[in-house]
């Protein structure tokens, strides 16, 4: 059931593979109904309301935003099942990924769980890797609290092969505009954005392949402004009720038993017992978080996110978009340093002119992508390899993330340490840069033309000191030798795979760069 590609990866397959395939058979069930009672052994108390523990921000959350950084897996995935328990009236979930695997049936059970005592459930998904079968969301759907929609329903939900085929050839543009913003808001007051899909590698919880990746927490301020963002992306006609997309509507009645769904996520095999303790006990004690130095109340938090359907495609496979004018306006006022992690690394003559003008003037450019070896995107990388040298020759420090870097001990899950019998290998998928030691901007944009002018994007820009100091020191920490290799004009660590992957690469040099 698990597919251990990043969403480029995904998307290629589903561009150049999937298209070919018939449509999926949704007769298969994707969880069988169990015959023990697991939900018996779970206590599911109602937890206090989230307002109880927002109670005491209420006036500075109407003229700040509080900032909370997640940089571990479980942490991401504990804050989000937390928040969902805690719900009052909406939870907004926009995602680009939000897979069929073991984390996303336990998130998609808090949900239903929420939507069942009365909370206003709103998914808002990418439709081009999208993996629930189409019963499945037909079923959540039928939930009176719970509305569904697809973003872009061009390649998969609701389409057969000849439709497919016919928008591919007719709507190329069109079809390669993805939404890749990535947010969760409860109650209008809180959100989660930054890098994470919602899949088993982005928390750490994978076997085979894990995910470094950044998360931030906001409380009030930007907060709003990313709930209006959700509205205009949710009011958009790109973004489609699920219902309306597919032919043969099974009937659901209203408020269907999940059940089945239910006793999937008790079953601790499933989810671990000592991880849902963790959540059920965890009291958000955000004044705690603040006297540790990890919660900052900012004036200024801006959140940049692209329009639905990010151009008007006047400029084929091209058009830029608010994220990235904003990324650009903020590199040009660099004055010492740039410090930056993408998993992608796909320099245009813009991105590489840009580059040389910062290094010409003295600033620092230091910048952590995936290597081969740690890279589980053969596409994305070939045009990164194809790159290196002309970007290495602007004067930036170029920095290869190993796939068995010491960082993983810190973010990855430390229960699923303890079920392993090898180790998984380990990405980049922090999407991050740290500017003169006093801007942070954490978000969705990878340094690729894809990010830049195809996919809807979203960035947070961060204007604080402390903030920029801790995360620029991880960020340094990686780029050291126990975690990443240094790439220079005589050395590069492509040589570490074995040859059919080296080979493997040079055969993806038949992708256009431009929509990688």
């Amino acid at each position: 059931m698990q597919l251990h590609f990043t969403y480029l990866k995904r998307f290629i397959l589903a561009f150049i593979g999937t298209l070919l395939l018939s449509a999926c058979d949704d007769s298969t069930p994707r969880i069988i109904a169990s015959e023990q009672d697991y939900c018996s052994e779970v206590d599911f108390e109602q937890p206090a309301k989230l307002s109880s523990y927002l109670s005491n921000y209420a006036n500075q959350m109407k003229t700040k935003t509080g900032v909370y950084v997640l940089e571990q897996g479980a942490e991401a995935m504990i804050s989000r099942a937390w928040l969902t328990q805690h719900a009052e009236q909406t939870i907004d979930v926009q995602y680009f990924i939000f897979s069929a695997d073991n984390i996303g049936l336990i998130a998609v059970d808090y949900l239903v769980r929420a939507a069942e005592r009365g909370v206003k459930v709103r998914v808002l998904v990418d439709d081009i890797m999208i993996e629930a079968q189409g019963d499945e969301l037909l079923m959540l759907a039928s939930h009176e609290n719970i509305d569904i929609k697809i973003y872009n329903p061009l390649a998969n939900v609701g389409k057969n092969i000849i439709e497919k085929l016919y928008h591919l050839s007719t709507k190329f543009h069109q079809f390669n505009q993805r939404m890749h913003n990535k947010t969760f808001t409860v109650d209008g007051k809180v959100t989660i954005t930054g890098g994470r899909n919602v899949a088993d590698e982005y928390f750490g919880y994978d076997h085979e392949y894990n995910f470094r990746d950044r998360d931030v927490l906001l409380l009030g301020g930007a907060a709003v402004n990313i709930q209006q963002s959700f509205e205009q992306f949710w009011q958009h006609d790109l973004s489609t009720p699920v219902q309306q997309l597919m032919k043969t509507k099974q009937a659901f009645e209203s408020n269907p038993n999940f059940n089945t769904l239910h006793q999937y996520a008790c079953d601790p095999s499933n989810f671990l017992p000592e991880i849902r303790t963790k959540i059920n006990n965890l009291a958000f004690d955000f004044k705690a978080i603040e006297l540790r130095g990890e919660l900052h109340w900012l004036d200024n938090v801006e959140y940049i996110s692209d329009q639905p359907g990010k151009n008007d495609g006047k400029t084929f496979l091209g058009g830029s978009g608010e994220s990235t004018e904003a990324l650009i306006a903020l590199l040009g006022q660099a004055k010492h340093s740039v410090t930056i992690q993408t998993p992608y690394l796909i320099t245009t003559e813009r991105g590489k002119k840009l580059f040389r003008q910062l290094t010409d003037k003295g600033i620092e450019v230091k910048i952590l992508t995936n290597s081969l070896a740690s890279n589980d995107n053969l596409e994305a990388f070939s045009g990164y390899q194809r790159d290196r040298t002309a970007l290495l020759n602007t004067g930036v420090q170029l920095f290869e993330f190993k796939p068995d870097a010491k960082i993983r001990q810190k973010v990855m899950s430390a229960e699923l340490h303890k079920t392993l019998t090898q180790t998984p290998i380990f990405g980049l998928h922090a999407k991050s840069m740290v500017i003169d030691d006093d801007i942070t901007v954490i978000g969705t944009f990878n340094l690729d033309p894809r990010s830049a002018n195809l996919n809807t994007e979203s960035i947070v820009i961060l204007p604080s000191v402390k903030i920029a100091e801790k995360v620029k020191q991880g960020m340094l920490v990686e780029m050291q030798p126990e975690n990443a290799w240094q790439v220079t004009h005589q050395f590069n660590p492509d040589h570490s795979v074995d040859k059919t992957k080296q080979l493997k690469v040079k055969l993806r040099r038949i992708v256009p760069k431009n929509i990688l």
